[in-house]
């Protein structure tokens, strides 16, 4: 069954922790697709791209432009927040099935709204480790991908996680992104997928004071992503320094957890682990995201998961594009490309 706003909006009680949920009045999806018809690839000037995505999304209604500049601003609003009505490509081609952008797309309005919802947020980024860092992320069901942990998987649930960055000093949560914006192109066959989010603020209330205890001591490694372990271990594990699940001020928590793996190191922590799961599947807010809509998540506010769903390798599969976006790039400069400062590694 398809979920409209209204039925998604009534499957959390309205708090800082419920779904935000804004819509483009028909005129100004008009208006702003028209000028983003006329973008060419973001990718042969990014700044350029971002700049004039910028431009265009700061003519949005003081109010809708309001509410998306304070989701990215304020602690004590929503973690995750899906905005409709929004301008598509005229004609899309076949969803690429190998991760990678399509060479036969020749619009660009998608890349557009992707661009411009970010920069309301923060500054995009690019990471080496994920996507060759591609500042526009493909996500589509790659074959031979279907039961893995990872943005190609579809017949396993890929759970509950945070997108982390592999970084030598120890500490996978400190260069990942602030947030990440999943723009829907097409939807899978059957209306199968979707999104889950779990706020920690919800998680936190929901966790007994012993197993919470745990879950903030540093008691767990987090193993890099996948895309790093394949690339630079042959598939092994590359664990973090030990460091707690949640972490920060009591009403504003942050939460990390890795798709790639955890590893617990006490028998308390290997049970706070299975509980935090737990809560997570019974607190998430679902969101099946259609074409025209977008999804922003704030990766720090909460973790979030897709539902399993049957990819046909047919030309029509699910195809999302994702950003990472940061608030800042200045505490992530020593890791910046020499040819490329939004992209690192």
């Amino acid at each position: 069954m398809t979920m409209t706003v209204a039925d998604i909006l009534g499957t959390r009680p309205g708090s800082g922790s419920a779904l935000a949920v804004w819509e483009l009045p028909d005129s100004v999806r008009e208006a702003v697709g028209r000028d983003l018809a006329l973008l060419d690839s973001p990718a042969a000037d990014l700044d350029w791209a971002t700049a004039r995505c910028h431009q265009v999304f700061a003519r949005l209604p003081t109010e809708l432009l309001r509410g998306l500049l304070d989701f990215g601003r304020h602690p004590d609003t929503p973690g995750v927040a899906l905005v409709g009505n929004l301008p598509q490509d005229p004609v899309l081609p076949p969803t690429p099935s190998d991760g990678r952008p399509s060479p036969a797309k020749e619009s660009f309005v998608s890349e557009g709204v992707l661009l411009g919802l970010s920069g309301l947020l923060g500054e995009p980024v690019g990471m080496l480790t994920e996507k060759d860092g591609r500042i526009v992320h493909d996500v589509v069901p790659v074959p031979g991908g279907e039961h893995t942990q990872t943005n190609q998987g579809s017949r396993a649930f890929l759970n509950f996680h945070s997108d982390i960055v592999h970084d030598p000093v120890g500490r996978y949560d400190l260069a990942g992104p602030d947030f990440l914006v999943l723009n829907c192109l097409r939807a899978d066959h059957a209306g199968e997928a979707v999104t889950y989010y779990a706020d920690a603020r919800d998680i936190t209330a929901s966790l007994g004071d012993d197993v919470l205890t745990t879950l903030r001591s540093p008691l767990f490694r987090l193993n890099a992503p996948g895309g790093y372990v394949r690339a630079h271990a042959d598939g092994r594990e590359v664990l973090s320094d030990p460091v707690p699940l949640i972490s920060g001020a009591e009403a504003f928590p942050e939460i990390t957890v890795a798709a790639n793996g955890v590893r617990p190191l006490t028998g308390a922590a290997d049970t706070a682990l299975l509980r935090l799961q737990e809560v997570c599947r019974s607190v998430a807010q679902p969101v099946p995201l259609r074409p025209g809509q977008a999804l922003l998540v704030n990766n720090r506010k909460g973790v979030h998961a897709r539902s399993v769903f049957t990819p046909r390798y047919d030309g029509m599969d699910r195809w999302l594009q994702r950003t990472y976006v940061r608030r800042s790039l200045w505490t992530i400069r020593h890791r910046a490309s020499p040819t490329a400062r939004r992209v690192h590694f």
